[in-house]
């Protein structure tokens, strides 16, 4: 309380909270920790009597059709994610959270304990839109050791530069640790612990649209290449230096075996070249000759007690597939295509409700979507349309006043599935499912930090919005951009509800 009667809020910082309660190293058994590369991001650790799994992406794409799996999972994978005895998922991201690998798993063991940081965006905000039945999702507070028996603990920390969204993870065991920071930029505002037994990281690049999916202007194919390859040796040498400052004993680049796969998307495959981590791995060697690396494959083994010996991983099993040949595209294209039929897209007024439930406004931004094909050409009747941000209106022209303009060419079927179910815009722009161009050439961080980020946690009431379309409209109502709209006032009073 302040003398003048008010209330302080103060968020206080531990600044290395994994050294509450010390523990010193135990001597390890041969076999009793050990860590199994699966795919991507996902590996399994064993611990004593436990059996703890991080961030199962087993099957299906990421971010819409985007990402598909580059390593081949072990057979098994699907059965060892069933038994775990807990799961870690550090974030929302579909390569990490994976709703296809979790609706096996409710299938055979909804109860499964699974962990997540209390990140301001729950990271299973969509469970029950995806209708799968998890029923033991335990939300921790971050910096926090988390107790499962006497020698099993964890703990999980925030990203500094997206506290919203990215996680990262301390496990101990007998006084042993092992540090995975994931995907985060800036993990616990850049204090880690030193020394560690394992260390995993991303280390890949290419996991944003920028610049492939950019035209126009300076975006020439040199410019890209140029760029991308400049970006990539950054974030190179910022894991390499990185990885030496915090000296763990062993290293792992992960979390960056995906693949733009789908036919449809050979252009991103051929320029979204990505980092290497036997490159990665032999920088570190160069730079910290003292640290172990490991360049994981499917179904490859760590023993922890054997690795701090002398370097040993035992490779996968003879005959073990290496790389993902098949994907089953049209099982889960054909899922989001789905959308492209659903009836609110018979009427144009969807429009006005999309935005209106999106709640972006009073910002100097217009911006022009335009449903395309496969190619990114331009449906004959798909939405053509004008967003005006700084009012919230639908122009049929871009107005006269000085103002920034973006145009973004969607794949339809991906465009309306992200709207049906009140999505976030990462499964477009992340999933390469897009094309910008934007004059002056700026980044509108307000803008796409909401889409990507702040919509609302409950998706768009479409029941509501067909009960307000007049019932002449509904067959008769063509799909191009001629439709009759219905005024977002009307969608707000009979909705009873406010835009901030």
């Amino acid at each position: 309380m302040t003398d003048e009667g008010g209330l302080q809020l103060v968020e206080v910082i531990v600044w290395d909270p994994w050294l509450a309660d010390p523990q010193d190293p135990q001597e390890l058994q041969e076999g009793e920790v050990t860590v199994t590369y699966l795919t991507h991001a996902c590996m399994e650790l064993q611990l004593g009597g436990k059996k703890m799994i991080f961030d199962p992406w087993l099957t299906g794409p990421a971010f819409a059709r985007g990402w598909w799996l580059l390593h081949e999972p072990p057979a098994d994978s699907m059965e060892r994610l069933c038994m775990a005895d807990l799961i870690y998922i550090s974030h929302m991201h579909s390569d990490h959270l994976s709703y296809p690998t979790l609706k096996s798993l409710s299938a055979t063991r909804p109860d499964v304990p699974i962990y997540v940081g209390d990140t301001s965006r729950p990271v299973f905000w969509m469970l029950e839109k995806r209708q799968v039945q998890l029923t033991n999702i335990n939300v921790v507070p971050f910096g926090i050791w988390q107790n499962i028996d006497e020698h099993l603990r964890f703990m999980i920390l925030k990203d500094e530069v997206h506290p919203e969204l990215d996680t990262c993870i301390i496990v101990e065991y007998k006084g042993h640790m092992i540090l995975n920071t994931v995907d985060c930029t800036r993990p616990n505002y850049g204090r880690l612990p030193h020394n560690v037994d394992l260390m995993m990281s991303d280390f890949a690049g290419g996991a944003s649209g920028f610049p492939m999916t950019f035209s126009g202007g300076k975006y020439t194919e040199s410019w890209k290449a140029d760029f991308i390859k400049n970006e990539r040796k950054k974030l190179m040498n910022y894991k390499a230096q990185l990885v030496k400052s915090l000296q763990p004993k062993i290293y792992c680049p992960f979390a960056g075996y995906f693949v733009e796969a789908h036919p449809s998307d050979r252009y991103i495959k051929e320029t979204n070249t990505k980092n290497k981590a036997e490159e990665l791995n032999a920088l570190i060697k160069k730079s910290a000759p003292g640290i172990t690396t490991w360049t994981p494959k499917p179904g490859a083994v760590l023993d922890l007690a054997l690795a701090l010996m002398s370097p040993t991983i035992t490779d996968p099993p003879s005959g073990t597939n290496i790389y993902k040949d098949s994907w089953d595209f049209d099982l889960y294209v054909d899922e989001l295509n789905r959308a492209i039929t659903a009836e609110i897209f018979k009427h144009k007024s969807w429009i006005q409700f999309y935005y209106i439930w999106a709640g972006f406004k009073n910002y100097n931004l217009v911006v022009r979507v335009i449903e395309t094909d496969e190619d990114f050409i331009p449906i004959a009747n798909g939405y053509n349309y004008l967003v005006d941000f700084m009012d919230l209106s639908f122009p049929t022209q871009r107005p006269t006043r000085e103002h920034p303009y973006e145009e973004i060419k969607n794949r339809i079927g991906v465009m309306r599935h992200v709207v049906k179910n009140g999505l976030l815009w990462d499964d477009l722009y992340i999933g390469f499912q897009n094309r910008l161009s934007r004059e002056p050439d700026v980044y509108h961080h307000r803008f796409w930090n909401h889409f990507q980020t702040e919509l609302p946690v409950t998706g768009p009431d479409w029941d509501l919005f067909l009960q307000q379309v007049p019932s002449y409209q509904r067959s008769a109502e063509p799909q191009g951009i001629q439709t009759e709209s219905v005024s977002a006032s009307t969608f707000l009073e009979k909705a009873d509800c406010t835009v901030s």
